[in-house]
Formats: structure tokens, sequence, C-alpha cells
């Protein structure tokens, strides 16, 4: 596995909007230009018009979606896996275990599939002589001439059929010649399956070449005279020089033997996209040194152990425009948030170690992000400035919202300079981009600008679009209370919402479904249907509308809540 660090994503919340996506782009270049490391932009929802119009205009690409940041295996295995094919000798094996310092190898076909494994423990068992069985089961060998001489890295002196696979038995030829023809007449083993081993013992060498043996191995990297090479060419019987004394020419030997008997057919095996939560449960009751990593056709893409597992997960996440672990990214509280830049209120979420936390009471992120360039003596790229100068325009309602501040007008003011654009200018271009409602089906709607909030015990939603009037909301208000609806039933939620903004008059409809006790109390005039009502003055979901409903909320008991919860 890479030891490079990994990058970290800087990212918004869910059903992100101008001031989420912006403010991401921006603080990626702020990073880059202040500090090393490699921080990418990212999003975890889709874009819209207002989104797309400011990063048009300003010539910038749209971050990459990343859905889900949960750690996968993918993200801990090992990629560059050292693997043997299937019919290789043990000698391959030992050798890359040696080098690689490993215990387990993968064994793959020639299409790259996973076959099996065999680890050096299995290797160690099959080179134990295993007293029990027959002696000359203790020395059979499943190989080929071939492979014994590369094994040895023997010297041809004459070969036949070298390539062909079979079972030999090796002994070797240290006793006297009465003792050697002795014990050849009453072995059962046949000749053509024998491979004999000796030294300079011309008398042996004779008569193991006149027996029929299959291979003859001389030992010590001797000189063999002329007339026994004669003599093996005649015979059919393979010749071959080791450098190496009997012993080792033997063991040698053995390494020559293919892996297929030793290998582990049925391997634990795990998908890359499986998440490690579920994977430490099913792995604490395995034994196996490595688990290998495949695809859907049984590829080897990578190898990880239980060591593995416990690792610090790499990725690495800052927070732009939210700090609430149910507006982040899926996956978010299991991976390190190391930073948050933020404008909204302070919500439940908890990390495991010290971050860098900026949060301000200003009208957008960008005013934050665009303070930390002066404040570090940088100045951003006009491409940068115009970005900010639309996440501020968006989010404060181009400083009509009553979250704006005097310090979103002189950033606002700042980035213009840069940008060579006027703020009146680029605002007329991103609220004239398009109606939401009008350009998106209702349940793509309420999730365009969608926030799930959680207060003691109730969880709500409120999304927000804003309009140049209320013509187009009202065609589809039956519709948008329907998803409203339906939303509520399909997130368990005590009530859902949707805040419809007009621009031009700075006033507000609320949409909401939920139980009728709660939508009672709500003491605006209520506008047809009793699930709509007329929030004049009202542009600000952060900073008007949700402690408008934190209070009403503290009015209702805990279990009257639970109660009245939607079921999922």
């Amino acid at each position: 596995m890479s030891n490079a660090p990994a990058p970290t994503y800087i990212i918004g919340h869910k059903n992100p909007d101008a001031d989420s996506i912006c403010s991401a782009i921006a603080y990626a270049d702020f990073k880059q230009q202040r500090e090393a490391g490699d921080y990418l932009a990212a999003r975890c929802g889709n874009s819209n018009a207002r989104i797309d119009t400011i990063l048009d205009r300003f010539g910038m690409a749209l971050p990459p979606f990343i859905g889900d940041v949960t750690p996968r295996i993918r993200d801990i295995m090992v990629r560059d896996v050292i693997k043997v094919k299937r019919g290789a000798t043990c000698a391959d094996a030992l050798e890359l275990i040696d080098t690689h310092d490993i215990r387990i190898l993968p064994v793959v076909d020639a299409e790259d599939r996973l076959t099996g494994t065999v680890s050096v423990f299995q290797l160690g068992k099959y080179f134990l002589p295993k007293m029990r069985e027959p002696k000359e089961m203790r020395r059979v060998q499943s190989t080929s001439v071939r492979a014994i001489i590369e094994s040895l890295k023997a010297r041809v002196l004459h070969t036949c059929r070298e390539d062909r696979r079979e079972d030999l038995f090796v002994r070797v030829g240290a006793m006297d010649i009465r003792s050697f023809g002795s014990f050849s007449e009453t072995e059962s083993i046949p000749p053509q399956k024998s491979i004999i081993v000796v030294g300079d013992r011309r008398d042996i060498q004779e008569h193991s070449i006149r027996m029929g043996v299959r291979l003859l191995v001389i030992t010590g990297n001797l000189n063999v005279e002329e007339d026994i090479v004669r003599l093996a060419r005649d015979a059919g019987t393979s010749l071959i020089v080791s450098p190496y004394d009997s012993a080792t020419t033997a063991w040698s030997i053995r390494c020559a033997s293919t892996l297929d008997t030793l290998v582990e057919d049925d391997p634990a095996r795990f998908g890359p996209e499986e998440n490690l939560r579920d994977i430490r449960k099913r792995i604490t009751s395995l034994n196996a040194a490595a688990f290998m990593v495949t695809d859907e056709a049984g590829a080897l893409l990578g190898i990880f152990t239980k060591t593995d597992i416990l690792k610090p997960v790499r990725t690495r996440l800052i927070l732009v425009d939210h700090n609430e672990l149910s507006q982040a990214v899926t996956g978010a509280a299991e991976v390190n948030i190391v930073e948050i830049v933020d404008h909204h209120r302070l919500g439940n979420l908890h990390t495991q170690q010290p971050i860098l936390f900026l949060n301000e009471p200003v009208g957008s992120t960008c005013t934050i992000i665009a303070d930390l360039y002066r404040r570090e003596g940088l100045t951003p790229s006009p491409t940068i400035a115009g970005v900010m100068m639309g996440g501020i325009i968006s989010d404060t309602l181009n400083l009509n919202s009553p979250t704006a501040t005097a310090k979103d007008r002189r950033t606002l003011e700042w980035l213009a300079g840069i940008a060579g654009v006027a703020a009146d200018t680029l605002a007329d271009l991103i609220f004239s981009s398009g109606s939401v409602i009008l350009s998106h089906a209702p349940g793509e709607i309420i999730r365009s600008d969608f926030k799930i909030y959680e207060e003691a015990e109730r969880r709500f939603s409120v999304s927000q679009v804003e309009e140049l009037g209320f013509d187009n909301f009202w065609e589809k208000s039956d519709d948008l209370l329907q998803a409203l609806a339906a939303m509520r039933k399909e997130e368990g939620l005590y009530f859902t919402s949707l805040l419809v903004t007009d621009i031009n008059s700075q006033d507000s409809l609320l949409l909401i479904r939920g139980d009728p006790s709660f939508i009672q109390q709500i003491p605006y005039p209520a506008v047809e249907k009793g699930e709509i009502f007329e929030l004049k003055g009202v542009v600000s979901r952060k900073k008007q509308l949700i402690p408008f409903i934190t209070g009403l909320l503290q009015n209702i008991p805990p279990d009257e809540a639970r109660a009245k919860t939607a079921s999922p």
C-alpha cells in the first residue's frame, strides 16, 4: 500500500446550496496556497441552476461527487499483491516469500483469477517428513525435469520429455554399489519414475542408467565422462549436473514440486466495496493469515490482514457550511474530520481529537474563507474571488437577508474589486437563472436544499427554495405538500417543511406536514389547506425560521413528540 498521504476532501452538506459548493472550492484553493497537502473540493449532492450559473460565469468546474465516505476494504487493502501462478513450484513460492518477507501467497490462474492460497506454514509442513507414511511416499515429487533444472540451476547434459509433469521419487546413491543394487531391486518404485542423486560414483551412475531411471543428477558440479553421457542418451535417461552437494540437491529437487497439492482452494475472500464496520465482525473468528479481495469475476484486486483492519482510517474531511452529522456526507462519523468552517448554529458533532473549528455569525461561509485570505496576506484569483461572491450573494440574498452583516458587505466589496464584476450585476444573473419549482419534480424540489435537524428527541426537516414571486409555486402547491408527506414517512420525521422565499418581496410561504397539534401552534396566518402559512419578512431559515420552530418544539413534551413521529 502506498505511504503517500491521503487527500483531504473539503465538502459541504447534503443537497448543497451555492454557498456550500462555492466555499468548498474556495477553501481548497486557500489550503493549497497556504500549506502542503492534497486538498480537493467535493460535493455530496446534486447541483442546481443557481450553482451552475455561478460556476459557468467564472469558468469553474463542478466539484466531483462523493456520496459516501464509509471506510471500505478498498481503502485499506494492499493493491500491489505478491502472487504466484497456478502450476508454479515450491521454489518459486519460497523465493517470493523470502524476498518480500510475507507469510501467504495468493495463487492465480492465467487470467489473474484467484484460485487459492499457499502459506509458509503449508510449505513448512510439506518439507517436514511424515514418518507415518510409507517411505517411498515421503520422497514423491509432482514435478517436471525442466522444473528440477530451474530449481537447481543445473547444467544439462541430456534431457527428454523435460516439460512433462509427473510423479517422481528421489533416492540418494550414497551406498556401496552392492547395497545400492540390492536396494534398487527390492524397491517397489519403478525405475522410470526414479530420480537418482549421486556424486562421482561411476558404478552407481552406470547402474542407474542401465536400470532406466527417469533422471540422473550428478552433484558437486563434477565432470561426467563422455561414455556415461552417451549411455544416458542411448537409454533415454535425462542427465544433469547440480552445482550443490547431494543433501542440498535432494532438498532443492523437493522444492521443484508444483504447489498444486498444497494450495488451499477456498480462501476467505471479500469484495472491495464491503465496509470495514461489518468486516471487523466477520473476520473475528477466522484464523487466516490474510484475506483476499476479488471482483465479481474472481479477479484478484488486493489483500488485507487483521492488522490492516485496525489501522487508523486514512480518509480526511473538512466540513464547510455545516457542522451536524445529520447533514454531512454518509460515513462522515467513521472517518477523520480534521476541520470545520461554518456559520450555522452548533450541532451535536463529536470528534476523536481536537480540530480547527471556525464558526462566525455571518451570512455566508464564503465570507469566513475570504477573510482567511486577507488575514494570511493572500489574494484569491479573479475566478476564486468571483466564486466566493456567488456564495455570499446567494446565501444573503445579495445582502438583503437578516443574516447579512457588515462583514459580509465589506468582504463582497473586496472580492468584487478582484473579480472585476459588480455585485448587483452578478446577483441579477444568479437570481434570474431559472425557477427551481418549474424545472424540478416535487420530490427533487424539497430535497434540493434540504436539511434534517434534531432538537432534543425530535427530528425534523426544513427545505428552502427562492423564487422571483410565488406564481410558479401555486401551480405545484398540492404536489409539494404530497411530496413533504412522503418524505416525512420515508425519513421517520416529526414534521417536514418547505420555505418558499420571494426574493423580490422578501417574504416567504411555509408548507408543513406533521401532527395537527403541532401545526396548530404556528401563529402565522394560514393560507389555503391549513398547511401553508404566510411569513411576512421571513427569508432566513437559519436566523429566523429555525429559532422560531425551536421555540415551538420546546412546548411539546418529548414523549408526545415521539408518539407522533411518522413511522419510517
